[in-house]
């Protein structure tokens, strides 16, 4: 393959790439979809999250793609998510009439032992079909509807082989030790590597194509049983969401989305989740910070918890919290700061240089070296996890003690060490604030769950421990009453925000204060948050940095934690105001383009988005008692 952009892209306006917030995300819960504006698959992995691309052009243009509209037509009159689910729709208008297309990573009744991607939790009444269906009904006039499959497996390195069958209605690619099938009521002819249809459609009239990637499922055989799959689909969807608390209030479809959206990251055999669904996309315009997040991180346990419990659906959070305990740790009994959706320790990095990259940003990273980095933030994590689930379950299962205790044995070791951080520097290891921090909540959630436990010695040890940290932050941390990003600066870091949060600090603390105001005053730009400022931080990276959506998120929560209710409010309308048109984040927002920077969609920043507006909403239903 011989990628079709090699110089970083300077006019964004005159990219071949789509913007990444004009995405729309399909999920089955076992892997995910992109479809741009223009009715283009261009990212797809089968048969799991973290697998090799089939469609990739979202990384370069002639990665692969699957194209399913009107002939000649690019721009849609309306796209919107069926509401309550994840199956994207699509108005077009053409000169000569009008359709409406579906798309859905469908669901069906789970009826045996999944071969394609086996099951480690008991797995629920539906799972993944493992098939994406994409339906076209003319509401009027006469459209003339065209379908371009054209995988590149292996992320564009290999073209696929085409057999047709059963006239023309069925074909079969192969290539790359994978096998797929096409499957439609429009006569299909092979070009190439690609497949190609067309079809003129009447009003009232349906057409379909669908792509498996299992042999164990049967591709809809006409236009009804299409129909039918995508209604499951739908009706999985909305019966999931219906099990959600979700508020009366004006956040409500905001969380509604993002717990969609969080629930489609999950990867329902383990209970995992995904950072995001995509590597790669760049923090910085043609830059190099390009990572691949198709992994679970530990550290977003407890924030993953923390949203789950609250939106009421605790079967997903026990799903998580057990993929947690059959996690491998490493040689000192701690956990990895990153495991695969399966459970695996090695994420070895590997760049693809044969791949342009999403609008010329380079190197296009398969894996994460940051897997076998040294980060003291993950001990917090888990413990605060542990705690909270404990306490919404009203028992503290047996198998999560040994985690307790080998955490925090593991946190009481190191806590006065310096590590990589929260951000993941790749430059020299630093006495971070936030890994501090993360090791004092690490101690005193491992001492109350001794409590809860009986043992009052472990306890007080634990204790004792959680206040040794506590003096040591407060020491070392502060400087002008201001909690700085590592013991050796005066720079600011918006994961310093975790300590009002957590409880580290409370409303009143004068410091906690002052960091929501230097954090508000200083680290933002155009009212959104930076994590850090580059030019002060050595993270072993070039280049200049978005706005990070979750530190944002994290800035209303703060600013509601210390009362500050109408500031918190203004910054969360603005933040709803930058969603994509369907609702979704990715990890970044670049102020001065007013685009999306980073994989997406990002799972940290919608968890972090129904964190925010719970206070929010908490905040408004006490003033009804007041």
């Amino acid at each position: 393959m011989t990628a079709v952009l090699k110089e970083p892209v300077t006019h964004p306006e005159l990219s071949p790439f789509p913007k990444i917030d004009d995405y729309g995300f399909l999920s089955n819960c076992h892997t995910g979809a992109l479809v741009s504006v223009d009715g283009s698959v261009d990212w797809l992995c089968v048969p799991r999250f973290d697998s090799h691309s089939i469609f990739g052009s979202l990384l370069d243009r002639e990665a692969g793609s699957f194209r399913f509209g009107p002939y000649g037509i690019d721009h849609p009159t309306s796209r919107i998510y069926v509401p309550g689910t994840n199956v994207v729709e699509t108005t077009w208008k053409t000169p000569t009439g009008w359709i409406v297309v579906r798309d859905a990573l469908t669901m069906g009744r789970f009826d045996s032992d999944n071969c394609v991607t086996p099951h480690t939790r008991p797995p629920t009444d539906s799972d993944a079909s493992h098939m994406l269906v994409r339906t076209a009904y003319c509401i009027g006039g006469t459209v003339e509807v065209e379908a371009v499959c054209e995988p590149a497996l292996d992320y564009g390195r290999t073209p696929i082989n085409w057999q047709l069958e059963a006239g023309r209605r069925r074909a079969t690619g192969t290539g790359a030790g994978v096998t797929i099938q096409l499957e439609s009521d429009i006569s299909l002819g092979v070009e190439g590597n690609r497949i190609r249809g067309r079809h003129e459609l009447h009003p009232g009239e349906t057409v379909y194509i669908a792509l498996s990637w299992s042999d164990k499922v049967e591709t809809p055989a006409h236009a009804i049983q299409a129909v039918a799959a995508i209604d499951a689909t739908v009706d999985y969807w909305r019966h999931w969401l219906g099990g959600a608390r979700i508020p009366d209030h004006e956040f409500r479809e905001a969380m509604q989305r993002s717990a969609l959206a969080t629930k489609g990251l999950t990867y329902m055999p383990t209970g995992a989740t995904v950072a995001a669904l995509t590597t790669s996309l760049p923090e910085t315009p043609g830059g190099e910070r390009n990572w691949d997040y198709r992994y679970t991180w530990i550290r977003d346990t407890t924030f993953t918890l923390q949203a789950l419990h609250w939106l009421n659906l605790d079967w997903e959070a026990d799903e998580f919290m057990q993929f947690v305990a059959d996690l491998e740790p490493t040689e000192d009994g701690s956990l990895q700061i990153m495991y695969g959706i399966d459970g695996r320790r090695d994420l070895t990095e590997s760049f693809r240089t044969d791949l342009s990259g999403y609008e010329g940003a380079s190197p296009v990273r398969i894996g994460n070296a940051a897997y076998n980095q040294h980060q003291n933030d993950v001990f917090g994590a888990v413990l605060d996890s542990i705690l909270l689930h404990t306490r919404r379950s009203d028992r503290l299962p047996r198998r999560l003690w040994p985690i307790v205790e080998s955490q925090a044995e593991c946190a009481s070791k190191i806590w006065q060490q310096p590590d990589q951080g929260i951000w993941e520097a790749r430059g020299d290891p630093k006495h971070y604030v936030s890994s501090k921090l993360m090791c004092w909540i690490a101690m005193d959630r491992a001492a109350s769950l001794a409590e809860i436990r009986g043992d009052e010695k472990l306890a007080q040890k634990w204790h004792v421990t959680a206040d040794d940290i506590r003096k040591d932050i407060m020491a070392r941390g502060v400087k002008d009453g201001v909690l700085r990003q590592h013991y050796d600066t005066d720079a600011l870091d918006a994961s310093t925000l975790l300590a009002i949060m957590f409880g580290f600090l409370g409303p009143t603390d004068e410091v906690a204060r002052k960091t929501v105001d230097a954090i508000a005053d200083q680290l933002t730009e155009d009212g959104l948050v930076l994590r850090y400022k580059t030019g002060e931080t050595d993270d072993g990276m070039s280049g200049k940095e978005g706005t990070f959506l979750i530190c944002s998120f994290w800035l209303v929560s703060a600013l509601a934690a210390v009362g500050e209710i109408g500031r918190a409010r203004g910054m969360m309308d603005r933040l709803l105001k930058i969603a994509s048109p369907l609702g979704l984040y990715a990890e970044e927002f670049d102020t001065s383009t007013a685009r999306f920077l980073g994989n997406f969609p990002q799972a940290f920043s919608h968890l972090a988005l129904i964190e925010a507006a719970g206070r929010l909403v908490v905040a408004d239903r006490l003033k009804e008692y007041v």
